[in-house]
């Protein structure tokens, strides 16, 4: 690993780093926050996952979050939303292909040959975190729209290996939305029976753990009724057993201004699991 940034904030260090990744077979870049606990002994480690047309810049500059990672003593990782470079498959849109990998790996050319961004999040990039920074192997995981909807399926995929799942506006039932139909039919093929193993609202019907899931939806997000859905993941839930803290606060949108309003209270739910 390479490290192309560092500032210092909060009394930690904010860094960005690029590395060759065996996963997506390109080159990445993913930012990690070191709080100043990390400076005398190993810490946990909160996954963020960022939306559509995003990169490692978007959370490290605009949600606020390393204030409330120094409070708490959490390493904070955040990698890119796509796999890059050349020879990396790519299409009109911002909703598909770079910044738009949906957290999952493709089965279908040409995106097979690089989008495995789930193998990446859930395999690699831990296995680089732990070797080469004072983190435990104490982790949460959380992210923002498309990146909510990868920390929902990642944790529902993964009972155990993560202590605490939250989401801010996630794509909860990306099967049934614009967005995540127009992904999975290029990334997974024409089987809507695929598509059922990357959709959170699917995933809680056979969940083997009750990790309680914790939802931020502003009200005045324009893809609200359209892409996202909440209501969708607040059914299946109820029908399933599966605990769900779902809020939806007025008046709020889409944007990092939403993120950065909440995002202190996500650190604390987190940073409570990460105790135990």
């Amino acid at each position: 690993m390479e490290k192309i940034e560092s500032h210092a904030c909060f009394g930690g260090e904010q860094q960005v780093w690029k590395h060759r990744s065996s996963a997506l077979d390109c080159e990445m870049r993913v930012g990690v926050y070191l709080p100043p606990q990390a400076a005398h002994g190993s810490c946990p480690v909160l996954y963020w996952l960022s939306g559509l047309t995003c990169t490692e810049q978007n959370f490290i500059t605009k949600a606020g979050a390393q204030r409330y990672a120094a409070e708490h003593g959490i390493i904070v990782v955040a990698p890119d939303t796509s796999p890059r470079g050349d020879g990396v498959a790519d299409a009109e849109g911002y909703d598909i292909g770079l910044g738009a990998a949906f957290y999952l790996n493709a089965t279908q050319a040409p995106w097979s040959a690089h989008y495995r961004m789930y193998d990446y999040v859930v395999d690699e990039l831990p296995a680089l975190i732990e070797a080469n920074f004072p983190a435990s192997n104490a982790r949460a995981i959380s992210g923002h729209s498309m990146g909510g909807h990868g920390a929902l399926v990642i944790a529902l995929r993964n009972p155990g290996r993560y202590r605490s799942v939250s989401a801010f506006a996630p794509i909860v039932a990306p099967a049934q939305v614009p967005w995540g139909e127009k992904a999975f039919a290029a990334y997974l093929g024409d089987d809507r029976a695929a598509w059922r193993a990357w959709d959170a609202s699917e995933l809680v019907r056979g969940a083997s753990e009750r990790l309680p899931l914790f939802v931020d939806q502003g009200e005045a997000d324009d893809f609200l009724s359209t892409q996202l859905k909440p209501e969708l993941l607040e059914a299946a839930c109820k029908q399933a057993n599966h605990p769900l803290r779902l809020r939806r606060h007025p008046g709020y949108d889409h944007s990092y201004y939403f993120i950065a309003s909440f995002i202190g209270e996500h650190f604390a739910h987190h940073a409570t699991a990460l105790r135990r």
